[in-house]
């Protein structure tokens, strides 16, 4: 497999080239990574042009994608992703929600956790009604929130998911 180093850990930029996921990570398997591009019949000796396998997904295919709440109601679409730098995991995907052709939008970060992944819809699943999504931290295009002291608790606090950042 192209990418290994001499401590053994597997370099993502190498073998999932073009997938917009850049980083290399220490205890990545690199059995495990080529059992899942195995599962897309890809060669997993080769840099591939891939952006979705049977467990990983880009980070670009991601954005775009609908959420709705567990009625089925559209209640907007992932914008962004926040990742934890240092855990090297996504700690929040950033829903738009609301306006109209991008008027009034606002921004909806949602604790990874609670969203689930429905394959039957193509989109993500969260237990959340409009109201419920109102009332939650949210933020418009020029809002920076995220350098207010414990915003990240606020956010965690009103879903009721342990805050661990």
């Amino acid at each position: 497999m192209s990418g290994t180093r001499g401590n053994g850990s597997t370099s993502l930029d190498s073998d999932l080239a073009g997938t917009g996921v850049g980083m290399s990570r220490p205890g990545l398997g690199s059995a495990s990574l080529r059992a899942d591009m195995a599962s897309t019949g890809g060669d997993a000796g080769e840099d591939l042009e891939v952006d979705e396998t049977g467990r990983l997904i880009s980070a670009e295919k991601v954005i775009g994608t609908a959420v709705y709440n567990r009625g089925g109601e559209t209640l907007g679409s992932i914008h962004g992703l926040m990742i934890d730098k240092t855990a090297g995991r996504v700690a929040y995907a950033v829903m738009s929600f609301g306006g109209f052709l991008s008027i009034g939008e606002r921004y909806h970060p949602l604790p990874w956790g609670t969203l689930t992944y429905d394959t039957s819809r193509g989109g993500y699943v969260v237990d959340l009604n409009k109201e419920q999504l109102e009332g939650a931290p949210n933020y418009g295009r020029d809002d920076d929130v995220w350098s207010r002291p414990g915003y990240g608790q606020a956010v965690h606090d009103y879903y009721g998911i342990p805050y661990m950042m």
